[in-house]
């Protein structure tokens, strides 16, 4: 069935007339080509695509806004409360703890590893009774929508690798993301948008911020139409999309059609896949000349809803104007948003930095979770948060007791679930009193996507694509699993 879907979807327009067996395809022809002159689809005109695959099961989640904090969040100063460690501060991390696990080079060479207790002041809140720090007093009020996983590891300690393994599953660029398998297997709920976002925010302190690539987001070798679409923060949210001075949209449209009538003889005479995803990508791009000005444009949102987000949510290219806009998307039918921000990799001055980086997601990602539970999607629609690995207990550089840094720490982070079929109110895995190795339930990088994977209504042993001869999976070769616990 998946090579008659592929064989589908690959038909040019001329083979697809010429074949008069096909007309049980006929219903399908506008989905499969694209529409030039689609109409805009608001959220309540949402449609199933006729390219997705079919799901293994029933989906919980229908559709992902992944929120990456890039650099890594110090796990000990947020979420994994270790009080124990204020009767160890400046005492050495102890060799039975570290066990020769690897460091990075930007402590390797440091002659001691002085224990850095958090500065910060914990709660516990909510039924769930999760420990939380001071600086998110918006995420203490909703820590019961939430599913926290305290026991997330993964093997890469630098940023680039650990980041890719993240978004793609493996430490080597090349492969296709989480957000690209989403597209493959889910397809599009609007024509006249991208099934899968890409945005970066800025984060209101720039200290230290890591490179992020558009290899993040790239199909790898899934088809070239489930790579993600990235928006701007500032100016046109996609570069060119707006027709050039004196071209009107008729001349505009001319173009296009010339260049599609070239492109599907191309693709006759070749057979190349990506020529029929250049004709779709160009015909969406025309499509969104309408669809994107009115998602870009906030003015029809009440103001209940700033003040549910925060003024920030205002001003083009904050995080909370991003969280925004991704609801947005959401509402709209997009299926996969992804939102990076920079600046958690807290080599120094966490006492600086920290406080910023918490004003800046705290109430937008509490705003989130509240304006989709209002509009009736919070159900359907998984939030993801986190960052590519942890931090160290102990200082990078020097130490006081209002100031420290931490090094990366790849043996054991926290990150958080919502909605989306995720269980509210769950905290799962154990760290010791260091929060430097796991004591009970890891989670590794390939069981968090197996459970993303599951959520999304598919198997993730048989949820694959043929490439070089092999059936090639988000999870890879190696053991991994469904976490049920994070279940609702």
């Amino acid at each position: 069935m998946d090579l008659f879907r592929e064989y589908a979807r690959n038909m040019t327009r001329r083979h697809f007339f010429q074949q008069g067996s096909n007309a049980v395809g006929w219903a399908a022809l506008s989905s499969l080509m694209g529409q030039a002159a689609a109409k805009p689809l608001g959220a309540a005109e949402t449609q199933p695509d006729l390219q997705a695959l079919m799901t293994h099961h029933a989906p919980k989640a229908k559709h992902v806004i992944y929120l990456h904090m890039v650099g890594g969040p110090p796990q000990m100063d947020l979420y994994d409360y270790k009080p124990v460690m204020k009767d160890w501060y400046d005492k050495d991390l102890p060799e039975s703890i570290r066990n020769g696990q690897r460091l990075t080079t930007m402590t390797s060479g440091q002659a001691r590893f002085p224990i850095a207790p958090s500065k910060f002041q914990f709660e516990q809140v909510g039924q769930s009774g999760m420990w939380v720090t001071e600086l998110l007093p918006w995420t203490k009020k909703m820590v019961d929508d939430m599913c926290f996983i305290r026991t997330m590891n993964t093997e890469a300690i630098n940023h680039e690798p650990a980041i890719s393994y993240m978004q793609t599953g493996n430490q080597l660029t090349g492969r296709p993301c989480l957000g690209a398998w989403a597209s493959y297997g889910l397809g599009s709920l609007n024509n006249d948008l991208p099934t899968f976002v890409v945005m970066v925010a800025k984060p209101t302190n720039t200290e230290q911020v890591q490179a992020i690539s558009a290899r993040l987001w790239q199909a790898g070798y899934l088809p070239g139409e489930h790579a993600g679409v990235s928006f701007r923060s500032a100016g046109d949210p996609i570069l060119y999309i707006n027709n050039p001075p004196g071209v009107p949209g008729e001349i505009r449209r001319k173009s296009l059609d010339g260049l599609k009538r070239l492109n599907e003889q191309t693709f006759e005479r070749l057979g190349d896949p990506e020529t029929r995803t250049r004709i779709e990508q160009y015909e969406l791009a025309f499509r969104m000349q309408t669809s994107v000005p009115e998602l870009t444009d906030l003015a029809s949102e009440p103001e209940s809803t700033f003040k549910l987000y925060g003024d920030e949510a205002k001003k083009p290219g904050s995080f909370t104007n991003t969280v925004l806009l991704a609801r947005r998307l959401v509402e709209r039918g997009v299926r996969f948003v992804q939102v990076y921000i920079n600046n958690w990799d807290t080599h120094a001055n966490v006492a600086g930095r920290l406080p910023s980086q918490c004003r800046d997601v705290d109430q937008a990602c509490y705003g989130l979770v509240q304006d989709l539970k209002q509009r009736g999607l919070f159900d359907e629609t998984l939030i993801i948060w986190g960052g590519e690995f942890g931090r160290t207990i102990y200082s990078q550089g020097g130490l006081s007791a209002e100031n420290y840094g931490r090094d990366h720490h790849p043996r054991c982070f926290t990150m958080w679930m919502a909605g989306g079929g995720a269980k509210g109110g769950k905290i799962y895995g154990e760290t010791d009193d260091f929060s430097y190795n796991i004591v009970k339930d890891p989670v590794h990088v390939r069981d968090f996507h197996a459970t993303v994977l599951h959520l999304l209504g598919f198997d993730h042993e048989r949820f694959t694509y043929k490439f070089q001869g092999l059936d090639q999976k988000l999870t890879g070769v190696e053991p991994a699993h469904v976490i049920k616990d994070l279940l609702a």
